[in-house]
């Protein structure tokens, strides 16, 4: 009889446990819990018995498998910096929730000389390409931009032109 209570109750626990959804991070980590809702740039899901909502950004998900189907859905494919040359992998977010479950590194900073004859486009391209640079060099593939200031004209210089400033944090994993 006691051996068939023990696997009632074993039989009970193995159910239980299978209707818990598994979030997968790429940088090992595995969340155990309930997915609550997918939405553009984050997943809402709650830790196995607790009942508070916590927001993790999908950046930082390699998969979710669904406890109760066994469904397996990709969400995001990890990028890889190596070194400088992978700056046009990183990515600059503007929204801090997308880096819920990302690490944060350092300041990153990106800028245009002060002499310059850019047109407000291309130096705005060439202080993002800076901003990448750097973040690349740290080996981090997101950028959360915490500024984007551009001076124009002879106010910014006394030599005309233009400058571009972006600032951000890198994070990784």
């Amino acid at each position: 009889m006691k051996k068939f209570l023990l696997l009632v109750v074993a039989m009970i626990g193995f159910a239980a446990n299978a209707q818990v959804d598994k979030i997968y991070k790429h940088n090992g980590e595995v969340v155990d819990g309930k997915v609550i809702r997918l939405e553009e740039y984050t997943v809402v899901f709650k830790y196995d018995g607790e009942d508070a909502e916590n927001t993790i950004g999908k950046y930082a998900i390699e998969k979710i498998v669904y406890g109760k189907s066994g469904r397996v859905e990709e969400v995001t494919e990890k990028i890889v910096i190596n070194g400088e040359a992978d700056w046009a992998k990183v990515v600059i977010l503007e929204d801090k929730s997308y880096i819920a479950g990302l690490k944060k590194v350092d300041e990153v900073r990106g800028k245009t000389g002060l002499i310059n004859y850019h047109t407000g486009n291309t130096g705005d391209k060439k202080a993002e390409k800076k901003l990448k640079i750097e973040a690349a060099k740290m080996g981090c593939p997101f950028i959360l931009q915490t500024a984007d200031k551009a001076t124009v004209g002879a106010s910014s210089n006394s030599l005309g032109g233009s400058q571009v400033i972006k600032k951000g944090i890198g994070y990784k994993y």
